[in-house]
């Protein structure tokens, strides 16, 4: 059999952390920055979790991560 292929935007977007989880970055922090308070910006700096009922779809499209 051919080895399956990995999807390559799910490759650049997210990371696995140690116990198995998935990382991501949050999305809304590109553009349109000047109406946003420096508290939202902040926080949308930082990684969060991907939630539990993405997971599975997201581990299909990284077969070799897990």
């Amino acid at each position: 059999m051919p080895k399956m292929k990995s999807n390559s935007g799910a490759k650049k977007r997210f990371k696995v952390t140690g116990t198995g989880k998935i990382k991501r970055k949050k999305a809304f922090k590109r553009h349109i920055l000047t109406k946003k308070s420096s508290k939202t910006k902040r926080q949308l700096g930082k990684d969060t979790l991907v939630d539990k009922a993405d997971e599975k779809s997201i581990k299909k499209q990284l077969p070799y991560k897990f």
